[in-house]
């Protein structure tokens, strides 16, 4: 009799332990349902925008500016490729369990505003103002040349540092004989439109058509082949040669500074050579100032 009791009781307690381990169990799939239901319909849309982000390079490629030549084919302005370094602030953040830890957020912030003003030699607290901005597009540095793009390179590699960095291509505009024939030429702003001489007033002629590319990309911000990759190729700006000659320019510049200086002029003095049957000029000397 007591053996049959001693039956039931332990039948009795296996089956307590088995409804508390399903208890168990349901309650975590339950928590698990919630967790994913709060994922999917509360932070899907956000997240979403992170992951495109994340593996979508959308870079715009900027059109090369038409060179200025002088009658004999030297090239008196001309245009080179660097690059332009940008930021998009909300997306450099450290998360925890899917929430921002603010603490590491900050740390990163810091870290990349003192890499930035090293390897750019900018102002650290101004940089690290521009990492706080509500912004989405912040630009750190333009026109930035090619041994400090190896820099910032190999130190996001070395961080592990890839998201909300962006590194675009761009043009930067050099006078290779410096300030010879300037009043005529002119001179480019830092968006590569001409603001002043033959820059300004042929720069519809000397401007392209900027390009884009939209494609997948790796951790490493490098492009993954895909077939829905779209590129709209840059069209570069037309050349044009002028009829002015740099060597006769130099030695009509340089003249004219001298005489300037013999005779104490207060003023510019303006000094054109030029062949009367064909109607061209061969040099266009102005002093504006000594």
């Amino acid at each position: 009799m007591s053996t049959h009791k001693s039956k039931e009781k332990k039948v009795y307690t296996i089956s307590k332990k088995l409804i508390i381990a399903m208890r168990i169990f349901i309650f975590i799939i339950l928590v698990l349902i919630i967790r994913l239901g709060f994922i999917q319909f509360v932070q899907g849309a956000d997240l979403k925008e992170q992951m495109y982000y994340q593996l979508t390079k959308n870079q715009i490629i900027s059109p090369k500016r038409g060179t200025i030549y002088d009658s004999t084919g030297k090239a008196l302005a001309t245009s080179a490729q660097v690059d332009t370094v940008s930021i998009s602030p909300k997306y450099i953040e450290v998360s925890t369990n899917g929430k921002t830890d603010e603490t590491k957020t900050e740390e990163l912030k810091e870290k990349i505003a003192k890499s930035f003003s090293e390897i750019f030699e900018l102002d650290y607290n101004e940089t690290l103002e521009k990492l706080h901005s509500n912004s989405s597009y912040v630009v750190i540095a333009r026109k930035v040349e090619n041994d400090k793009i190896d820099k910032l390179k190999k130190w996001m590699n070395e961080e592990e540092i890839y998201t909300g960095i962006n590194i675009d291509e761009d043009t930067k505009r050099y006078y290779p004989y410096e300030n010879l024939a300037s009043s005529l030429i002119g001179f480019c702003n830092i968006d590569n439109v001409g603001a002043e001489g033959l820059e300004s007033a042929w720069n519809d002629v000397l401007t392209g058509t900027p390009g884009k590319i939209v494609a997948a990309q790796d951790a490493l911000q490098g492009a993954i082949p895909d077939s829905n990759e779209t590129y709209i190729p840059a069209q570069n700006g037309s050349d044009i040669t002028l009829t002015i000659d740099a060597n006769i320019q130099s030695i009509v510049e340089k003249y004219l500074k001298q005489a300037c200086i013999e005779n104490k002029c207060s003023r510019g003095r303006k000094c054109n050579n030029d062949e009367s049957k064909n109607w061209r000029y061969l040099s266009n000397g102005n002093l504006s100032r000594l």
